[in-house]
């Protein structure tokens, strides 16, 4: 809710100035609470979202904390770092773990967000003005005020990422390729994730639109979205599919817990091939038992699809 660089602040939601006294935010809560109120006709999400930033900026404590990150600090900075390329078709990229886990991995190749992330920069640094100097262009104070283009690319940066933390945990049975390229005219018309496993091969793309979004006759639509996404990366696969001459099992659309119509929603066939939008907290379910209607794939042919995509995959 408040963890996406497109989403209101706490003190936004609440309609006050971060600036504001603790008197002046304890009413203003109040005000807010007796209008989204559902028993007195008020909306129920605004509700939840209102008892939310209360929590986040009520007292004096959390609000200090609040105000050094802005609510999605903790996840901003860039959180992949580079490993060793095992000679196999690119580099080799691995987040960071403090864990103590040492189960091996899913083999992944590319950056995740990479390509966002660094188109994120550069108009940041235009947006900000030539001779600026940016301290730290993830600062979210600084992110907060960037037009809202600029913030959608660094969401979309940091929601690949988490896609990618977590294919990364379904372990050594699974291949990842990230920000593949679809066209190399286009850099922006690439698949996000290509995903292999025993339940199949996937164009998995990891979106997050700043707001929830419905589906209607197998695409996404809400206010902000724009063109077809599911189409898009449908065709996307198939071009991909055909000059790897390999068969994909089906296209995955991944946003936010709070935006996805619902935690696993199938939308049937789109130009021939089964896809699915989930809610980041149902992806790992849905990449580990496969989606309706796709073709699991196991043993030798698990393999060839690899060793074909390896050949052929090309990184933005």
């Amino acid at each position: 809710m408040f963890d996406s660089p497109l989403s209101a602040s706490a003190y936004d939601v609440l309609g006050v100035s971060p600036d504001v006294d603790e008197e002046t935010l304890r009413r203003a809560y109040r005000s807010r609470l007796r209008e989204t109120h559902p028993d007195t006709g008020g909306d129920a999400t605004r509700f939840v979202h209102v008892q939310r930033a209360w929590e986040l900026i009520g007292t004096p404590a959390a609000r200090a904390a609040y105000d050094r990150g802005h609510g999605f600090g903790a996840s901003i900075s860039p959180s992949f770092a580079p490993a060793d390329a095992p000679g196999e078709g690119g580099p080799v990229w691995r987040p960071p773990s403090a864990r103590a886990d040492t189960r091996p991995r899913a083999r992944s190749f590319g950056q995740p967000g990479g390509w966002r992330r660094e188109r994120y920069l550069t108009l940041m640094r235009e947006w900000a003005g030539r001779g600026v100097t940016l301290d730290d262009p993830y600062d979210p104070a600084l992110v907060r005020t960037a037009p809202r283009e600029l913030r959608r690319l660094l969401a979309d940066a940091l929601a690949e990422e988490a896609t990618a933390r977590i294919v990364a945990d379904l372990g050594m049975g699974y291949t990842v390729w990230h920000d593949v390229a679809a066209d190399p005219r286009d850099p922006d018309a690439k698949i996000d994730h290509v995903v292999l496993g025993p339940s199949g091969l996937y164009a998995v793309l990891s979106e997050d639109f700043g707001g929830a979004v419905r589906v209607r006759r197998g695409e996404i639509i809400g206010e902000s979205v724009s063109g077809a996404p599911v189409a898009a990366t449908v065709g996307r696969a198939r071009g991909l599919g055909r000059s790897a001459r390999v068969k994909f099992s089906g296209v995955i659309v991944v946003l936010p817990d709070d935006d996805a119509p619902a935690a696993i929603e199938e939308l049937g066939r789109v130009r021939g091939l089964p896809a699915v939008v989930v809610a980041r907290s149902a992806l790992s379910t849905v990449l580990r038992r496969g989606i309706a209607g796709a073709r699991a794939i196991g043993g030798n042919e698990l393999f060839d699809i690899r060793t074909r995509l390896q050949q052929t995959v090309r990184f933005v």
